[in-house]
């Protein structure tokens, strides 16, 4: 945002700038729903409010920025398709409200499903007794989601989040810091597990959500994302697969006999890493998951225990 001092006007001029804002949006087919939930977010205005328009009456209303850069950043949404998530600094992911930049991926609701899955993984018949306790890892945090939905659902673990970026690192601990679980992530700059490796073999889990769109494609994708979010995060190579081989690969040398290895992937790649996963020699039990959706989004095995 160009200006985080709150302003005051009158509940009639917002409800003008919301008029204008549903009619630009019909007219360059951007969801008229994202107008009323900038409010909520900018304005603090509820639902209720907004869709009995009571707020119009109201002498005075604060914002997070003026009416003129509210105004600017919506004709970027329209213009030049800016996520609204990025007008409003934060996003909605399971229970959490994340602060977001474009130095970082906006969680999908897709996503979410890895960590329900973690959950099942660590109660599993038969699963290793420290899968609940012990270290999880976040490979390509980002905005630190996926390592606050594992600190949420294991309360006794410690949480690991690495990040090649430093402005992503920046927004994940800013994150952690404001939900509360600052005590309970920590964070590293750098490649996968590469900044981890005094704590090889003691990991009870590693949860990623890597890039896998491949090069090819990365033009393709709705503009929103090819415009605005970080290439870094989305790029994997020539078929999508680069990241996830490489965390096939070295990923069993730093989790535990019966530790947790699990990604989220693109439709079409399941047969692929599943392949991957079970020439590789080092996991068992390897399961692809779908979505909400049905597609097959998700892939998870566990490191055969030695001997």
């Amino acid at each position: 945002m160009t200006d985080t001092q709150p302003k005051v006007i009158s509940g009639l001029q917002l409800w003008q700038w919301r008029q204008k804002a549903i009619q630009a949006a019909i007219a360059t087919d951007v969801p008229v729903a994202e107008v009323d939930w900038l409010l909520q977010e900018i304005a603090g205005l509820d639902r209720l409010a907004l869709r009995l328009e009571s707020y119009k009456n109201w002498p005075q209303i604060q914002l997070k920025l003026s009416l003129k850069d509210l105004d600017q950043l919506w004709y970027r949404r329209l213009d030049d398709r800016l996520p609204v998530q990025y007008i409003a600094g934060v996003t909605p992911w399971r229970q959490f409200k994340i602060a977001v930049s474009s130095a970082v991926l906006i969680p999908r609701p897709e996503t979410e499903c890895l960590i329900d899955l973690a959950v099942t993984a660590g109660a599993t018949t038969g699963a290793i007794p420290s899968l609940k306790q012990g270290h999880w890892v976040d490979l390509g945090t980002g905005s630190g989601a996926i390592a606050l939905g594992l600190a949420n659902v294991f309360p006794e673990s410690t949480i690991h989040a690495v990040d090649y970026s430093p402005e992503a690192l920046a927004i994940a601990a800013a994150n952690a810091q404001n939900l509360g679980f600052a005590d309970r992530i920590r964070f590293y700059q750098g490649s996968w597990w590469e900044p981890l490796t005094p704590m090889k073999g003691q990991f009870s889990g590693m949860v990623s959500n890597p890039p896998y769109i491949p090069t090819s494609t990365l033009p393709t994708l709705q503009p929103e994302v090819i415009r605005h979010e970080p290439h870094l995060a989305l790029d994997g190579g020539t078929d999508g697969l680069d990241c996830i081989r490489q965390l096939i690969e070295i990923s069993p040398s730093y989790l535990r006999p019966g530790g947790v290895w699990l990604i989220e992937m693109m439709a079409g790649q399941a047969d692929s890493v599943g392949e991957i996963l079970q020439n590789h020699g080092s996991y068992r039990n390897i399961q692809i998951h779908s979505d909400l959706e049905g597609i097959e989004r998700f892939a998870l095995a566990y490191i055969k225990d030695e001997g």
